[in-house]
């Protein structure tokens, strides 16, 4: 814990400065949560196909440390942070990885809470081995 994936940045992802648009953060949070499933051998598309389970995004927060440019390795760091009925959050560090072999520099850090719900957006419990495998990620702090 917690999960981390690497991705560069595209200039389709900056701005007339060179860079990142600030909207793209919320876009690598969520590149994060997926991968983090992926990682506990579970997937958003079994979560959805299988259970009829969808997990919209109720509230986002971003604090922006420095700006992340054109090319950059960003690293995601994601992690579980809350699981409490049918409501979940994630928290993500993010993260420019040093050229030189030093520590990476923050950029960013935030959180999203989801509600899990039908395809009607009726709340419904998570499926207990996707509980089940964020409770033993949070408990291994």
């Amino acid at each position: 814990m917690p999960v981390t994936t690497e991705v560069r940045v595209r200039y389709a992802e900056t701005d007339q400065m060179g860079i990142v648009y600030y909207a793209n953060y919320l876009v690598w949070f969520e590149i994060g949560r997926v991968e983090l499933l992926r990682a506990l051998g579970l997937t958003y598309s079994q979560l959805e196909i299988e259970n009829q389970c969808i997990l919209p995004v109720v509230e986002a927060s971003c604090r922006y440390r420095a700006p992340a440019r054109y090319d950059d390795e960003i690293l995601i760091e994601t992690r579980p942070a809350l699981l409490r009925g049918p409501v979940l959050k994630f928290a993500y560090r993010i993260l420019r990885k040093a050229a030189d072999g030093t520590e990476p520099t923050l950029l960013a850090e935030g959180e999203t809470v989801h509600v899990v719900c039908d395809g009607e957006l009726n709340r419904k419990p998570l499926p207990e081995r996707y509980a089940e495998a964020l409770r033993a990620m949070m408990a291994a702090k």
